[in-house]
């Protein structure tokens, strides 16, 4: 992780739950790095995210969607991790105009900007899961059928087909990730609709009880944010990652309900109830879900080393010192 040490690198998102993780890594990897951020309400960003590396980064107050700002912001990055995100799937059925203004039309402005004022930068997204749609085997490698179930799963897939024309036919330096469920500290705690493990924790932490769908058979994959922070380094300097798509995951599935069971006795009270899927869920629940995470292995040594249960226990122990930020 020394090829860092004093690259500049733009991280859009810099505030929210991936975007700080990865600012702090690479802040203590030597790195210059600039932090973009919007501040749309309800979307995760908070100045808390920064604490003890605010004075260790530069800071611009914009909005991804700001065609003319970005073309002049992208200028002399050498790495720009894009996590400007609308990250509620729900939301985008809703809203889809957001979600594509912001998920898709976003990332094409930073594609755009970079051909034309930054063409040499390697240039990292943040896709999901949920893009693929239903899922027809297990487990999921990068030549799934991608056949998404909301606006969300659209937009995050048009994103990728825009990262790969731009490297195949306009020579940009693109790397796109697919990412499993993440968790972890500094995630938001206010909302259902993402971080659903994060959600979990902070209502056991008020008192209450959580509540899952159906019986919790259904299996996910948990890929705790070390790893996934790990995974994004690697990616930001490997000269196999240009290019390429990765199913990021930590390979394991796990029931959803036994994810809550685990929850529950690290937090030492509260208990699930089961309630049935509600109607709107219907239209984007895919399936069982488990990375194959061969391909990132293979071309860049990456592999996860904390289990579920022990990134839930670091996750509860942050919050239990820091909660009050992100209730």
């Amino acid at each position: 992780m020394q090829k860092f040490k004093n690259k500049r690198v733009l991280v859009t998102g810099g505030m929210g739950f991936i975007g700080c993780n990865v600012t702090r890594a690479l802040v203590n990897e030597g790195a210059d790095v600039t932090i973009m951020d919007s501040f749309l309400q309800g979307l995760g960003s908070n100045w808390f995210n920064l604490d003890g590396i605010k004075d260790k980064v530069k800071i611009n107050i914009s909005d991804i969607r700001d065609f003319a700002s970005l073309s002049e912001l992208v200028k002399g990055f050498e790495i720009i991790y894009n996590f400007s995100g609308q990250p509620m799937h729900n939301r985008s059925l809703d809203n889809p105009h957001l979600d594509k203004e912001i998920n898709l039309d976003g990332h094409l402005n930073l594609l755009e900007s970079c051909r034309k004022n930054n063409p040499q930068a390697r240039i990292l997204y943040a896709g999901s899961r949920l893009q693929l749609g239903e899922i027809e085997y297990l487990p999921v490698d990068e030549n799934h059928k991608s056949k998404p179930k909301s606006p969300y799963g659209v937009n995050k897939q048009a994103a990728e087909d825009y990262s790969q024309y731009f490297f195949r036919e306009k020579g940009l330096d693109t790397v796109f990730f697919r990412i499993a469920n993440p968790y972890g500290y500094r995630a938001q705690m206010k909302t259902h609709e993402y971080c659903i493990v994060n959600w979990f924790i902070g209502q056991l932490m008020k008192g209450k009880d959580i509540t899952i769908y159906g019986d919790g058979s259904q299996l996910r994959d948990y890929i705790f944010i070390d790893d996934l922070v790990n995974a994004y380094l690697l990616a930001g300097v490997s000269k196999n990652a240009s290019g390429q798509i990765f199913n990021v995951g930590s390979g394991v599935g796990t029931k959803f309900k036994d994810m809550t069971d685990s929850i529950i006795e690290i937090v030492g009270k509260g208990k699930k109830i089961n309630v049935p899927w509600p109607e709107n869920y219907h239209n984007i629940e895919t399936g069982d879900y488990v990375t194959d995470i061969s391909k990132i292995k293979k071309l860049l040594g990456w592999e996860p080393k904390i289990s579920l249960y022990k990134g839930l226990k670091k996750t509860y122990e942050f919050y239990k010192k820091f909660g009050k930020y992100y209730f």
